[in-house]
Protein backbone atom coordinates (compact mmCIF):
# COMPACT_ATOMS: atom_id res chain seq x y z
CA UNK A 1 0.00 0.00 0.00
CA UNK A 2 1.10 3.27 -0.37
CA UNK A 3 1.43 6.43 1.44
CA UNK A 4 -2.10 7.65 -0.25
CA UNK A 5 -3.39 4.54 0.64
CA UNK A 6 -2.89 4.42 4.27
CA UNK A 7 -3.85 7.84 4.53
CA UNK A 8 -7.38 7.11 3.41
CA UNK A 9 -7.74 3.59 5.10
CA UNK A 10 -6.32 6.03 8.43
CA UNK A 11 -9.70 8.39 7.60
CA UNK A 12 -11.95 5.23 7.41
CA UNK A 13 -10.71 4.20 10.83
CA UNK A 14 -11.67 7.97 12.47
CA UNK A 15 -15.09 7.78 10.48
CA UNK A 16 -15.40 4.46 12.19
CA UNK A 17 -14.57 5.23 15.46
CA UNK A 18 -16.49 8.33 15.16
CA UNK A 19 -20.12 6.16 14.65
CA UNK A 20 -19.41 4.06 17.31
CA UNK A 21 -18.57 6.02 19.45
CA UNK A 22 -19.81 9.92 19.64
CA UNK A 23 -22.60 9.18 21.82
CA UNK A 24 -20.17 7.74 24.37
CA UNK A 25 -18.67 11.33 24.16
CA UNK A 26 -21.09 13.04 25.15
CA UNK A 27 -22.31 10.47 28.08
CA UNK A 28 -19.07 11.40 29.02
CA UNK A 29 -19.90 15.13 28.84
CA UNK A 30 -18.16 16.16 26.06
CA UNK A 31 -19.05 17.53 22.54
CA UNK A 32 -20.03 14.66 19.78
CA UNK A 33 -17.66 16.74 17.46
CA UNK A 34 -14.85 16.34 19.37
CA UNK A 35 -14.88 12.00 18.57
CA UNK A 36 -14.20 13.10 14.66
CA UNK A 37 -11.57 15.08 14.90
CA UNK A 38 -8.27 12.42 14.22
CA UNK A 39 -5.87 12.61 16.54
CA UNK A 40 -7.80 15.19 18.88
CA UNK A 41 -9.99 12.53 19.25
CA UNK A 42 -7.99 10.02 21.08
CA UNK A 43 -6.53 12.91 23.22
CA UNK A 44 -10.09 13.27 24.56
CA UNK A 45 -10.49 9.50 24.50
CA UNK A 46 -7.08 9.26 26.96
CA UNK A 47 -9.08 11.71 29.31
CA UNK A 48 -12.61 9.85 29.34
CA UNK A 49 -11.06 6.61 30.23
CA UNK A 50 -8.25 8.40 32.24
CA UNK A 51 -5.58 7.12 31.06
CA UNK A 52 -2.06 9.14 29.95
CA UNK A 53 -2.13 10.95 26.88
CA UNK A 54 1.16 9.49 25.55
CA UNK A 55 -0.88 6.29 24.78
CA UNK A 56 -1.96 7.80 21.47
CA UNK A 57 2.12 7.58 20.50
CA UNK A 58 1.87 3.77 20.64
CA UNK A 59 -1.31 3.95 18.44
CA UNK A 60 0.73 4.91 15.38
CA UNK A 61 3.94 2.64 16.01
CA UNK A 62 3.41 -0.53 13.68
CA UNK A 63 3.17 -3.79 15.54
CA UNK A 64 3.02 -2.13 18.99
CA UNK A 65 -0.64 -0.29 18.00
CA UNK A 66 -1.70 -4.36 17.60
CA UNK A 67 -1.25 -4.75 21.04
CA UNK A 68 -2.56 -1.25 22.17
CA UNK A 69 -6.16 -1.33 20.20
CA UNK A 70 -7.44 -4.46 22.40
CA UNK A 71 -6.08 -2.69 25.11
CA UNK A 72 -8.24 0.70 24.20
CA UNK A 73 -11.21 -1.19 23.83
CA UNK A 74 -11.25 -2.81 26.61
CA UNK A 75 -10.64 0.46 28.57
CA UNK A 76 -13.24 2.00 27.11
CA UNK A 77 -16.23 -0.22 28.04
CA UNK A 78 -15.21 -0.75 31.05
CA UNK A 79 -15.59 3.00 31.22
CA UNK A 80 -18.91 2.52 30.34
CA UNK A 81 -19.78 -0.04 33.18
CA UNK A 82 -18.80 -3.24 31.33
CA UNK A 83 -16.74 -4.84 33.43
CA UNK A 84 -17.61 -8.94 32.52
CA UNK A 85 -15.06 -11.62 30.86
CA UNK A 86 -18.12 -11.99 27.94
CA UNK A 87 -17.61 -8.26 27.13
CA UNK A 88 -14.18 -8.09 27.17
CA UNK A 89 -13.96 -11.49 24.53
CA UNK A 90 -16.83 -9.83 22.37
CA UNK A 91 -14.86 -6.59 21.90
CA UNK A 92 -11.69 -7.98 21.09
CA UNK A 93 -13.44 -11.00 18.99
CA UNK A 94 -15.44 -8.26 17.01
CA UNK A 95 -11.89 -5.91 16.42
CA UNK A 96 -13.85 -3.05 18.63
CA UNK A 97 -17.01 -3.27 16.89
CA UNK A 98 -19.19 -4.32 19.76
CA UNK A 99 -18.71 -0.63 20.84
CA UNK A 100 -21.57 -0.16 18.11
CA UNK A 101 -23.73 -1.96 20.14
CA UNK A 102 -23.00 -0.18 23.54
CA UNK A 103 -23.13 3.26 21.71
CA UNK A 104 -26.41 2.79 19.87
CA UNK A 105 -28.20 -0.59 21.61
CA UNK A 106 -27.63 -0.27 25.57
CA UNK A 107 -28.55 3.26 28.39
CA UNK A 108 -24.83 3.41 29.55
CA UNK A 109 -23.95 5.25 32.04
CA UNK A 110 -20.20 7.00 32.11
CA UNK A 111 -18.42 5.66 35.11
CA UNK A 112 -16.21 8.78 36.13
CA UNK A 113 -15.12 7.58 39.19
CA UNK A 114 -13.86 3.82 38.03
CA UNK A 115 -11.20 1.86 39.88
CA UNK A 116 -8.12 1.71 37.19
CA UNK A 117 -6.64 -0.94 39.59
CA UNK A 118 -7.31 -4.22 38.32
CA UNK A 119 -10.44 -6.21 40.17
CA UNK A 120 -8.72 -9.24 40.64
CA UNK A 121 -5.26 -11.21 40.36
CA UNK A 122 -5.94 -12.80 37.24
CA UNK A 123 -6.82 -9.08 35.64
CA UNK A 124 -3.34 -7.85 37.55
CA UNK A 125 -1.36 -10.70 36.11
CA UNK A 126 -3.09 -10.29 32.35
CA UNK A 127 -2.36 -6.31 32.61
CA UNK A 128 0.95 -6.85 33.94
CA UNK A 129 2.55 -9.21 30.93
CA UNK A 130 0.57 -7.03 28.30
CA UNK A 131 2.11 -4.68 28.98
CA UNK A 132 5.58 -6.31 29.52
CA UNK A 133 5.08 -7.47 26.24
CA UNK A 134 4.23 -4.27 24.89
CA UNK A 135 7.36 -2.81 26.28
CA UNK A 136 9.25 -5.69 25.27
CA UNK A 137 7.91 -6.06 21.68
CA UNK A 138 8.73 -1.76 21.57
CA UNK A 139 12.41 -2.68 22.40
CA UNK A 140 12.97 -5.74 20.09
CA UNK A 141 11.15 -3.95 17.06
CA UNK A 142 12.93 -0.68 17.17
CA UNK A 143 16.05 -0.58 19.66
CA UNK A 144 17.76 -3.93 20.38
CA UNK A 145 16.70 -7.49 19.21
CA UNK A 146 18.41 -10.74 20.43
CA UNK A 147 19.73 -12.84 17.75
CA UNK A 148 21.14 -16.37 17.47
CA UNK A 149 24.43 -17.20 15.08
CA UNK A 150 23.64 -20.40 13.87
CA UNK A 151 26.42 -21.20 11.40
CA UNK A 152 30.14 -21.08 11.38
CA UNK A 153 30.42 -18.49 8.50
CA UNK A 154 32.15 -15.66 11.03
CA UNK A 155 34.12 -18.47 13.29
CA UNK A 156 36.45 -16.37 15.60
CA UNK A 157 34.72 -13.43 15.31
CA UNK A 158 31.41 -14.86 16.29
CA UNK A 159 30.78 -18.68 17.39
CA UNK A 160 27.71 -21.37 16.79
CA UNK A 161 25.89 -20.90 19.95
CA UNK A 162 26.66 -17.52 20.34
CA UNK A 163 23.42 -14.88 21.55
CA UNK A 164 23.75 -11.73 20.50
CA UNK A 165 22.00 -8.24 21.30
CA UNK A 166 21.56 -6.41 17.74
CA UNK A 167 21.19 -2.45 18.25
CA UNK A 168 18.54 -1.20 15.56
CA UNK A 169 19.38 2.57 16.28
CA UNK A 170 23.19 2.23 14.98
CA UNK A 171 22.10 2.25 10.89
CA UNK A 172 18.23 3.66 11.91
CA UNK A 173 15.77 1.21 13.32
CA UNK A 174 13.34 0.03 10.14
CA UNK A 175 9.96 0.95 10.53
CA UNK A 176 8.25 -2.92 10.23
CA UNK A 177 6.61 -2.93 6.78
CA UNK A 178 4.57 -5.77 7.72
CA UNK A 179 1.83 -4.70 10.23
CA UNK A 180 -0.41 -7.31 10.91
CA UNK A 181 2.11 -9.80 12.64
CA UNK A 182 2.74 -11.99 15.52
CA UNK A 183 4.85 -9.84 18.18
CA UNK A 184 8.19 -11.20 19.29
CA UNK A 185 8.79 -13.55 16.46
CA UNK A 186 10.05 -13.27 13.30
CA UNK A 187 8.64 -15.06 10.41
CA UNK A 188 6.89 -18.34 11.70
CA UNK A 189 4.92 -19.17 14.78
CA UNK A 190 6.40 -21.49 17.61
CA UNK A 191 5.89 -25.21 17.55
CA UNK A 192 3.15 -24.97 14.52
CA UNK A 193 5.85 -23.66 11.87
CA UNK A 194 2.98 -21.46 10.61
CA UNK A 195 3.67 -17.74 8.85
CA UNK A 196 3.51 -15.62 11.72
CA UNK A 197 2.03 -12.81 9.66
CA UNK A 198 -0.35 -11.50 6.54
CA UNK A 199 1.56 -10.89 3.37
CA UNK A 200 -1.08 -7.67 3.31
CA UNK A 201 -1.31 -4.61 3.72
CA UNK A 202 2.22 -3.49 3.33
CA UNK A 203 3.49 -0.38 4.50
CA UNK A 204 5.86 1.62 2.59
CA UNK A 205 10.05 1.08 3.74
CA UNK A 206 10.40 4.02 6.30
CA UNK A 207 13.86 4.21 8.03
CA UNK A 208 14.24 6.02 11.14
CA UNK A 209 17.63 7.98 10.22
CA UNK A 210 20.77 6.17 12.42
CA UNK A 211 23.83 7.02 14.50
CA UNK A 212 26.16 5.70 11.67
CA UNK A 213 27.07 4.65 8.33
CA UNK A 214 27.64 1.42 7.63
CA UNK A 215 31.96 0.93 7.11
CA UNK A 216 34.08 -1.57 5.19
CA UNK A 217 34.51 -4.59 8.04
CA UNK A 218 31.40 -3.77 10.22
CA UNK A 219 29.72 -7.38 10.96
CA UNK A 220 25.94 -6.46 10.23
CA UNK A 221 22.99 -8.50 10.31
CA UNK A 222 20.57 -8.30 7.47
CA UNK A 223 17.89 -9.85 6.00
CA UNK A 224 18.33 -12.30 3.14
CA UNK A 225 17.77 -10.92 -0.02
CA UNK A 226 17.52 -14.41 -1.81
CA UNK A 227 14.59 -15.92 0.36
CA UNK A 228 15.54 -19.41 -0.30
CA UNK A 229 18.43 -21.56 -0.69
CA UNK A 230 16.97 -23.38 -3.37
CA UNK A 231 17.77 -20.14 -5.53
CA UNK A 232 21.76 -20.34 -4.50
CA UNK A 233 22.91 -23.65 -4.81
CA UNK A 234 22.81 -24.81 -8.50
CA UNK A 235 19.16 -23.03 -9.06
CA UNK A 236 20.10 -19.86 -11.71
CA UNK A 237 16.69 -19.81 -12.66
CA UNK A 238 15.84 -16.03 -11.47
CA UNK A 239 12.71 -17.58 -9.89
CA UNK A 240 11.76 -14.87 -6.97
CA UNK A 241 10.27 -16.16 -4.14
CA UNK A 242 7.52 -13.28 -2.28
CA UNK A 243 8.54 -12.63 1.19
CA UNK A 244 7.68 -9.45 2.76
CA UNK A 245 11.62 -7.54 3.61
CA UNK A 246 11.08 -7.76 6.86
CA UNK A 247 10.26 -11.92 7.05
CA UNK A 248 12.97 -12.49 5.27
CA UNK A 249 15.38 -15.00 6.80
CA UNK A 250 17.84 -12.76 9.38
CA UNK A 251 21.68 -13.56 8.61
CA UNK A 252 25.17 -11.91 10.08
CA UNK A 253 27.99 -11.36 7.33
CA UNK A 254 30.80 -8.73 7.77
CA UNK A 255 30.43 -6.34 5.10
CA UNK A 256 33.83 -5.75 3.02
CA UNK A 257 32.45 -4.01 0.20
CA UNK A 258 30.23 -0.62 0.47
CA UNK A 259 27.93 1.10 -1.59
CA UNK A 260 30.92 2.65 -4.68
CA UNK A 261 33.14 0.22 -4.08
CA UNK A 262 34.91 -1.71 -6.40
CA UNK A 263 35.71 -5.14 -5.10
CA UNK A 264 37.58 -8.52 -6.29
CA UNK A 265 38.61 -11.37 -5.02
CA UNK A 266 41.80 -13.01 -5.78
CA UNK A 267 42.64 -16.45 -4.72
CA UNK A 268 40.16 -16.10 -1.60
CA UNK A 269 40.99 -12.74 -0.43
CA UNK A 270 39.01 -9.33 -1.07
CA UNK A 271 40.39 -6.22 -2.63
CA UNK A 272 38.69 -3.48 -2.45
CA UNK A 273 39.19 -0.88 -5.07
CA UNK A 274 42.51 -1.86 -5.91
CA UNK A 275 44.12 -2.56 -2.32
CA UNK A 276 43.98 -5.54 -0.17
CA UNK A 277 41.57 -5.86 2.48
CA UNK A 278 42.80 -5.53 5.87
CA UNK A 279 40.65 -7.05 8.30
CA UNK A 280 40.34 -6.27 12.19
CA UNK A 281 42.44 -8.14 14.67
CA UNK A 282 39.31 -9.83 16.45
CA UNK A 283 38.68 -11.72 12.36
CA UNK A 284 40.52 -14.31 11.68
CA UNK A 285 39.80 -15.54 7.89
CA UNK A 286 39.44 -19.44 7.73
CA UNK A 287 40.22 -21.26 3.94
CA UNK A 288 40.05 -25.21 3.63
CA UNK A 289 43.76 -26.67 3.19
CA UNK A 290 45.01 -29.81 2.51
CA UNK A 291 46.88 -31.42 5.07
CA UNK A 292 49.48 -34.17 3.51
CA UNK A 293 51.41 -36.61 6.24
CA UNK A 294 53.88 -38.43 5.89
CA UNK A 295 52.16 -41.27 7.65
CA UNK A 296 48.68 -42.60 7.42
CA UNK A 297 46.12 -40.51 9.33
CA UNK A 298 44.62 -41.85 12.46
CA UNK A 299 43.37 -40.65 15.91
CA UNK A 300 47.25 -41.57 17.24
CA UNK A 301 49.26 -39.18 14.89
CA UNK A 302 46.51 -36.74 14.55
CA UNK A 303 47.22 -33.10 15.37
CA UNK A 304 45.83 -32.70 18.55
CA UNK A 305 45.38 -28.68 18.57
CA UNK A 306 43.08 -29.22 15.13
CA UNK A 307 40.61 -32.18 16.99
CA UNK A 308 37.73 -29.92 16.79
CA UNK A 309 38.31 -28.25 13.37
CA UNK A 310 36.22 -28.93 10.67
CA UNK A 311 37.49 -31.33 8.06
CA UNK A 312 36.81 -33.58 5.43
CA UNK A 313 38.18 -36.24 3.24
CA UNK A 314 40.97 -36.67 0.03
CA UNK A 315 39.85 -38.97 -2.35
CA UNK A 316 40.92 -40.30 -5.81
CA UNK A 317 38.86 -40.89 -8.84
CA UNK A 318 39.56 -41.93 -11.89
CA UNK A 319 40.23 -38.92 -14.71
CA UNK A 320 38.12 -40.21 -17.05
CA UNK A 321 35.01 -40.28 -14.41
CA UNK A 322 35.90 -36.92 -13.37
CA UNK A 323 35.84 -35.39 -16.95
CA UNK A 324 32.50 -37.08 -17.79
CA UNK A 325 30.08 -34.65 -17.67
CA UNK A 326 27.16 -36.49 -16.38
CA UNK A 327 29.08 -37.38 -13.44
CA UNK A 328 30.07 -33.87 -12.79
CA UNK A 329 26.24 -33.25 -12.23
CA UNK A 330 25.73 -36.37 -10.08
CA UNK A 331 28.37 -35.10 -7.87
CA UNK A 332 27.03 -31.94 -7.75
CA UNK A 333 23.45 -33.26 -6.61
CA UNK A 334 25.50 -35.54 -4.21
CA UNK A 335 28.08 -33.72 -2.29
CA UNK A 336 30.54 -30.60 -3.10
CA UNK A 337 34.04 -31.90 -4.51
CA UNK A 338 36.82 -29.81 -5.38
CA UNK A 339 39.89 -30.53 -7.79
CA UNK A 340 43.79 -30.39 -5.83
CA UNK A 341 45.45 -32.84 -8.43
CA UNK A 342 45.77 -34.95 -11.20
CA UNK A 343 48.12 -37.38 -13.39
CA UNK A 344 47.56 -39.74 -16.06
CA UNK A 345 45.22 -42.08 -14.23
CA UNK A 346 43.44 -40.43 -11.12
CA UNK A 347 42.14 -36.74 -10.37
CA UNK A 348 42.47 -36.29 -6.63
CA UNK A 349 39.38 -34.58 -4.72
CA UNK A 350 38.80 -32.90 -1.37
CA UNK A 351 35.73 -31.94 -0.05
CA UNK A 352 32.65 -34.58 0.85
CA UNK A 353 29.96 -36.89 -1.13
CA UNK A 354 27.20 -39.03 -0.68
CA UNK A 355 28.95 -42.38 0.38
CA UNK A 356 26.96 -44.55 -2.20
CA UNK A 357 27.94 -42.79 -5.12
CA UNK A 358 31.27 -42.96 -3.99
CA UNK A 359 30.98 -46.11 -4.43
CA UNK A 360 29.60 -46.65 -7.47
CA UNK A 361 32.25 -44.06 -8.78
CA UNK A 362 35.11 -46.37 -7.28
CA UNK A 363 36.61 -43.85 -5.22
CA UNK A 364 39.47 -44.27 -3.22
CA UNK A 365 40.22 -42.47 0.38
CA UNK A 366 43.86 -40.94 0.60
CA UNK A 367 44.79 -42.26 3.76
CA UNK A 368 47.44 -39.91 4.59
CA UNK A 369 45.74 -37.15 3.47
CA UNK A 370 42.91 -34.78 5.14
CA UNK A 371 40.97 -30.96 4.28
CA UNK A 372 40.85 -29.01 7.06
CA UNK A 373 39.24 -25.73 7.45
CA UNK A 374 42.40 -23.40 9.07
CA UNK A 375 43.58 -20.02 9.67
CA UNK A 376 46.38 -18.68 8.71
CA UNK A 377 47.85 -19.17 12.30
CA UNK A 378 46.79 -22.43 12.05
CA UNK A 379 48.60 -23.12 8.88
CA UNK A 380 51.82 -22.19 10.00
CA UNK A 381 51.42 -24.11 13.38
CA UNK A 382 51.01 -27.36 11.45
CA UNK A 383 53.79 -26.53 8.62
CA UNK A 384 55.94 -27.10 11.34
CA UNK A 385 54.45 -30.14 13.01
CA UNK A 386 56.85 -32.78 12.41
CA UNK A 387 54.89 -35.60 10.02
CA UNK A 388 53.85 -32.52 7.58
CA UNK A 389 54.83 -33.09 3.99
CA UNK A 390 52.93 -30.01 2.83
CA UNK A 391 50.12 -27.52 3.49
CA UNK A 392 48.68 -26.27 0.46
CA UNK A 393 45.79 -24.04 0.47
CA UNK A 394 41.94 -25.12 -2.21
CA UNK A 395 41.72 -23.31 -4.80
CA UNK A 396 37.70 -23.77 -5.92
CA UNK A 397 37.19 -24.13 -9.57
CA UNK A 398 34.93 -21.58 -11.92
CA UNK A 399 30.90 -22.27 -10.68
CA UNK A 400 28.16 -21.67 -12.42
CA UNK A 401 26.12 -20.83 -9.49
CA UNK A 402 28.44 -18.13 -8.81
CA UNK A 403 26.90 -14.52 -8.96
CA UNK A 404 25.86 -13.70 -11.60
CA UNK A 405 25.59 -16.74 -13.06
CA UNK A 406 27.23 -16.17 -15.85
CA UNK A 407 29.68 -18.89 -17.24
CA UNK A 408 31.64 -17.15 -19.52
CA UNK A 409 33.20 -15.49 -16.77
CA UNK A 410 34.15 -18.36 -15.12
CA UNK A 411 34.39 -16.89 -11.64
CA UNK A 412 34.42 -19.04 -8.36
CA UNK A 413 34.28 -18.07 -4.97
CA UNK A 414 37.78 -17.59 -4.63
CA UNK A 415 38.61 -16.12 -7.76
CA UNK A 416 35.90 -13.26 -8.43
CA UNK A 417 35.19 -9.62 -10.11
CA UNK A 418 36.44 -6.89 -10.38
CA UNK A 419 32.96 -5.85 -9.96
CA UNK A 420 30.95 -2.12 -9.03
CA UNK A 421 29.10 -1.92 -5.71
CA UNK A 422 25.97 0.46 -6.38
CA UNK A 423 25.82 3.62 -5.01
CA UNK A 424 22.20 5.76 -4.72
CA UNK A 425 22.30 8.21 -7.70
CA UNK A 426 24.73 6.72 -9.31
CA UNK A 427 24.01 6.07 -13.45
CA UNK A 428 25.32 2.75 -15.02
CA UNK A 429 25.47 1.83 -18.60
CA UNK A 430 22.67 -0.96 -19.54
CA UNK A 431 22.79 -3.17 -21.82
CA UNK A 432 22.99 -7.54 -22.44
CA UNK A 433 26.53 -8.00 -20.90
CA UNK A 434 25.62 -5.65 -17.81
CA UNK A 435 22.04 -6.64 -17.11
CA UNK A 436 22.95 -9.78 -15.31
CA UNK A 437 24.60 -7.93 -12.68
CA UNK A 438 22.11 -5.80 -12.02
CA UNK A 439 18.58 -7.17 -13.01
CA UNK A 440 17.82 -8.40 -9.18
CA UNK A 441 18.11 -4.91 -8.15
CA UNK A 442 15.84 -3.46 -11.13
CA UNK A 443 12.90 -6.34 -10.56
CA UNK A 444 13.11 -7.32 -7.04
CA UNK A 445 14.87 -4.63 -4.58
CA UNK A 446 13.38 -1.49 -6.51
CA UNK A 447 10.49 -2.84 -8.14
CA UNK A 448 10.67 -2.19 -11.60
CA UNK A 449 8.84 -3.66 -14.58
CA UNK A 450 11.80 -5.22 -16.69
CA UNK A 451 11.77 -6.77 -20.30
CA UNK A 452 14.36 -7.73 -22.34
CA UNK A 453 13.51 -8.29 -26.63
CA UNK A 454 16.34 -8.84 -28.59
CA UNK A 455 18.80 -6.55 -27.67
CA UNK A 456 16.51 -4.17 -26.21
CA UNK A 457 15.86 -3.55 -22.43
CA UNK A 458 12.71 -2.30 -21.15
CA UNK A 459 12.10 -0.50 -18.09
CA UNK A 460 8.70 0.40 -16.89
CA UNK A 461 7.61 0.22 -20.88
CA UNK A 462 10.61 2.35 -21.69
CA UNK A 463 13.80 1.38 -23.70
CA UNK A 464 16.41 2.28 -21.73
CA UNK A 465 20.18 2.14 -22.24
CA UNK A 466 21.70 3.01 -18.33
CA UNK A 467 19.98 2.59 -15.22
CA UNK A 468 20.22 4.73 -12.07
CA UNK A 469 20.09 3.33 -8.61
CA UNK A 470 17.52 4.15 -6.09
CA UNK A 471 19.53 3.08 -2.88
CA UNK A 472 22.96 2.08 -1.67
CA UNK A 473 23.80 -1.79 -1.55
CA UNK A 474 26.18 -3.39 0.05
CA UNK A 475 28.32 -6.86 -0.29
CA UNK A 476 28.77 -8.86 3.02
CA UNK A 477 30.96 -12.21 3.18
CA UNK A 478 31.50 -14.65 5.83
CA UNK A 479 35.14 -15.00 7.54
CA UNK A 480 35.07 -18.38 6.55
CA UNK A 481 35.45 -18.30 3.29
CA UNK A 482 34.86 -22.17 2.23
CA UNK A 483 31.97 -22.37 4.43
CA UNK A 484 29.82 -19.65 3.69
CA UNK A 485 27.12 -18.59 1.91
CA UNK A 486 27.29 -15.38 1.43
CA UNK A 487 27.35 -12.40 -1.28
CA UNK A 488 29.32 -14.37 -4.03
CA UNK A 489 26.23 -16.77 -4.45
CA UNK A 490 23.15 -14.09 -4.22
CA UNK A 491 24.95 -10.86 -4.98
CA UNK A 492 24.62 -7.25 -3.39
CA UNK A 493 22.55 -6.27 -0.08
CA UNK A 494 20.09 -3.60 -0.33
CA UNK A 495 20.36 -1.35 2.49
CA UNK A 496 16.55 -1.70 3.18
CA UNK A 497 17.50 -5.18 4.37
CA UNK A 498 19.87 -4.03 6.87
CA UNK A 499 18.71 -5.07 10.10
CA UNK A 500 21.18 -3.64 12.28
CA UNK A 501 24.55 -3.95 13.79
CA UNK A 502 25.45 -6.34 16.19
CA UNK A 503 27.06 -5.17 19.63
CA UNK A 504 27.28 -7.84 22.35
CA UNK A 505 27.49 -11.22 22.94
CA UNK A 506 25.38 -11.56 26.53
CA UNK A 507 25.97 -15.77 26.12
CA UNK A 508 27.51 -18.15 24.33
CA UNK A 509 28.01 -21.69 24.45
CA UNK A 510 28.23 -25.06 22.01
CA UNK A 511 25.05 -25.29 20.37
CA UNK A 512 26.11 -28.78 19.02
CA UNK A 513 26.38 -30.48 22.16
CA UNK A 514 25.28 -33.70 22.46
CA UNK A 515 22.68 -32.74 25.68
CA UNK A 516 21.18 -30.30 27.27
CA UNK A 517 23.86 -31.07 30.21
CA UNK A 518 26.68 -31.19 27.67
CA UNK A 519 25.13 -27.77 27.10
CA UNK A 520 25.45 -26.09 30.30
CA UNK A 521 28.72 -28.22 30.46
CA UNK A 522 30.24 -25.71 27.50
CA UNK A 523 29.31 -22.71 28.72
CA UNK A 524 31.52 -20.08 27.14
CA UNK A 525 32.02 -17.89 30.48
CA UNK A 526 34.84 -15.70 29.01
CA UNK A 527 32.54 -14.70 25.68
CA UNK A 528 29.44 -13.23 28.14
CA UNK A 529 29.08 -9.48 27.73
CA UNK A 530 31.94 -9.69 24.96
CA UNK A 531 31.72 -6.90 22.32
CA UNK A 532 31.08 -7.65 18.75
CA UNK A 533 33.44 -4.50 17.61
CA UNK A 534 37.08 -3.53 18.82
CA UNK A 535 40.72 -3.76 19.08
CA UNK A 536 42.25 -6.37 20.43
CA UNK A 537 41.28 -9.65 22.40
CA UNK A 538 37.47 -9.20 23.54
CA UNK A 539 36.92 -8.07 27.31
CA UNK A 540 34.32 -9.40 29.08
CA UNK A 541 31.95 -7.79 31.41
CA UNK A 542 30.14 -10.55 33.12
CA UNK A 543 31.01 -9.64 36.38
CA UNK A 544 30.33 -5.81 36.15
CA UNK A 545 26.42 -6.89 34.93
CA UNK A 546 26.22 -9.67 37.34
CA UNK A 547 26.98 -7.90 39.85
CA UNK A 548 24.45 -4.72 39.06
CA UNK A 549 22.02 -7.38 38.95
CA UNK A 550 22.82 -8.85 42.25
CA UNK A 551 22.51 -5.02 43.61
CA UNK A 552 18.99 -4.30 41.86
CA UNK A 553 17.64 -8.04 43.49
CA UNK A 554 18.59 -6.66 47.07
CA UNK A 555 17.17 -3.53 46.32
CA UNK A 556 14.21 -4.31 45.03
CA UNK A 557 14.20 -6.77 47.82
CA UNK A 558 14.57 -4.19 50.91
CA UNK A 559 12.03 -2.12 49.23
CA UNK A 560 9.36 -4.64 49.15
CA UNK A 561 10.08 -5.37 53.05
CA UNK A 562 9.53 -1.59 54.07
CA UNK A 563 6.26 -1.57 52.27
CA UNK A 564 5.19 -4.65 54.12
CA UNK A 565 6.63 -3.13 57.17
CA UNK A 566 4.45 0.14 56.64
CA UNK A 567 1.25 -2.20 56.22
Amino acid sequence: MTFIQWFLFFLVIQIIHFLGTWKLYQIAGRKAWESAIPIYNGIVLMQIIKRPKWWIILLFIPIINLLMFPVIWIETIRTFGFYKKLDSFLVIITLGLYIFYINYGTDTKYNSDRSLKPQSELGEWVSSITFAIIAATLVHTYFMQPFTIPTSSLEKSLLVGDYLFVSKFHYGARVPSTVIAAPMVHDSLPFTGTASYLKSPQLPYIRIPGLKKIKNNDIVCFNWPADSLATMWGDISGKFTYKPVDKKTNYVKRCVGIAGDSLEIRDGYVYINGKKNVLPYRAKIQFYYTYESKNPIDASNYPKFLIDKERTGVYQILSEYWDNEKVQKAIKTNGNLTKIGQDSIYTEVAGGINPELAQRLKMNSVTNKININLTEEEVSILENYPLTISVKKINHAPDNAIFPHVEKLQWSQDNFGPIYIPKAGVTVKLDKESLPFYEQIIKNYENNDLLVNGNEIFINGKSVDSYTFKQDYYWLLGDNRHNSLDARYWGYVPFDHVLGKPVMVWFSWDANASSFGAKLKSIRWDRMFTTVHGDGEPVSYRYFIFALITIYIIYSFFKGKKKTEKK
